[in-house]
């Protein structure tokens, strides 16, 4: 007993001296461009403080949409911020939470040595997001990669000193904590920080509008996480469970496209046309039911890669090469996001080729003919057909027999030939804009709530 109190004294005057050389540290490294700009400062403390009112305590452990503010203050501001918001949010919440001096103290420590440390790791990794000349990196998937690192990296950090905390003070075994704490929260973990490299990324590409859009996601996905945990009899609450995960997941793909729809107005109209006329095309061309549903959802999606687009892409006067670099990429960034949906593989595929050409000079792979997925080869025949003929602010659309013609001219080259000869067929017998009619909407063509029943059914 003696010893096991030496061994806790030990324990608290070390995290106290910690705490201290972090103080001392912050003190001496501090800079005040880590506190610019001021608006994404306070939305991030705001997301660190007040989630934590929407929390609920599950298995040990509160859970909150905070993990993802204080990962994005690492990314975006700097490690004496993230240290700041981590100390603020225990000295918040400890009062309400009750908790003894002992584990406030371990909280301390740990919620301002963890943000403090990944702070540095991506300054040491990146460099200060905010100078133009590490563009080429915070622009780039690699920022996003960091980020997922340093996240798992500081996850890792604070659930070895909550193991060690139980261990210490409660006498309860490691293994114990890991079978039920650590396993059954890692595929929110791995969500949480997957969904903070994207904010982060899409942060450093297109400015503050992008990220105060994302608050939404935060809440969702914080409220549908807290929920899923809160499930004690899993054979009872198994359907439920999987509708609030493909909820979780379609909310945050259908946020990111109202958020690109936020800054260009044409996007879900356009999205919701392409939809209909992709289901139309593939229905003609003989497909199941299975396919009709891959070419429809691709159509809907095709464009979701642009979310990550700056403004100077998404608006152009004029395209630089470098432009054309991020213009040439959004199938993939599209690709990625939709693939991380259980079954959405084939739409992603879909999604990922529907820039390649029959001829073979399209991108990314280059593909040729039948090498093309089909629903890619709708897709971009939809597409096409659809940007030449939407009103947009920039130019005069064309009339549909001169986008007809166009299609001919790409039919064996750019262009399915067979299929573009049944989407013709389509128009001359439901009229030429029937893609665009009053009731075709982004939401009415996602049905969101069927999607989510679909997905949440167990496979066959």
């Amino acid at each position: 007993m003696f010893t096991t109190k030496i061994a806790k004294g030990l324990v608290w005057a070390s995290e106290v001296l910690l705490l201290g050389v972090i103080v001392v540290v912050a003190v001496t490294f501090a800079r005040s461009d880590e506190w610019h700009p001021a608006v994404l400062v306070a939305l991030l403390l705001a997301i660190a403080l007040g989630s934590q009112w929407l929390s609920v305590k599950a298995r040990g452990i509160q859970l909150s949409a905070s993990a993802v503010a204080l990962v994005l203050a690492m990314s975006l501001l700097g490690p004496v911020p993230a240290a700041v918001f981590g100390v603020a949010e225990i000295v918040i919440t400890s009062p309400r939470r009750r908790l003894p001096p002992v584990k406030v103290l371990h909280n301390l420590f740990t919620f301002a040595f963890s943000p403090f440390a990944g702070g540095w790791m991506v300054r040491a990794l990146v460099g200060d997001v905010h100078d133009p000349r590490t563009a080429h990196l915070t622009h780039s998937v690699s920022f996003g990669l960091v980020v997922f690192a340093v996240f798992t990296a500081t996850t890792a950090f604070t659930y070895l000193m909550f193991i060690l905390s139980a261990r210490s003070e409660e006498g309860h075994s490691p293994a114990r904590h890991v079978r039920d704490l650590l396993w059954s929260l890692l595929p929110g973990e791995i969500a949480t920080g997957a969904l903070a490299a994207v904010l982060a990324v899409a942060y450093t590409t297109s400015g503050l509008p992008v990220l105060l859009s994302a608050i939404v996601v935060l809440l969702i996905f914080q409220r549908l996480t807290v929920a899923l945990l809160r499930s004690e009899d899993r054979a009872d609450q198994l359907e439920a469970r999987s509708i609030q995960l493909a909820s979780m997941q379609f909310g945050v793909l259908a946020t990111l496209m109202d958020a690109l729809a936020l800054r260009d107005r044409t996007a879900a109209r356009h999205a919701a046309a392409v939809a209909r006329y992709a289901k139309a095309l593939a229905v003609e061309a003989g497909c199941d039911e299975d396919a009709q549903e891959v070419a429809h959802t691709a159509g809907l999606l095709h464009d979701i890669g642009k979310f990550t687009w700056p403004d100077r892409v998404l608006h152009p006067e004029r395209l630089t090469d470098e432009d054309m670099q991020i213009i040439h990429r959004h199938p993939q960034d599209g690709a990625t996001l939709v693939g991380k949906l259980d079954g959405y593989g084939p739409v992603a595929d879909a999604i990922l080729y529907h820039h390649e050409r029959i001829d073979g000079g399209g991108y990314p792979a280059g593909l040729i003919g039948n090498e093309i997925p089909l629903a890619s080869r709708i897709v971009a025949i939809c597409s096409t057909y659809d940007a030449m003929t939407a009103p947009r602010p920039s130019r005069t659309p064309l009339e549909p027999s001169e986008a007809l013609e166009e299609l001919r001219r790409g039919a064996g080259g750019q262009f399915d030939a067979e299929l573009v000869n049944e989407f013709i067929e389509i128009l001359e017998r439901e009229g030429p804009m029937f893609g665009r009619r009053e009731d075709a909407a982004f939401d009415t063509e996602l049905n969101f709530e069927r999607r989510v029943r679909n997905m949440a059914q167990p496979a066959r």
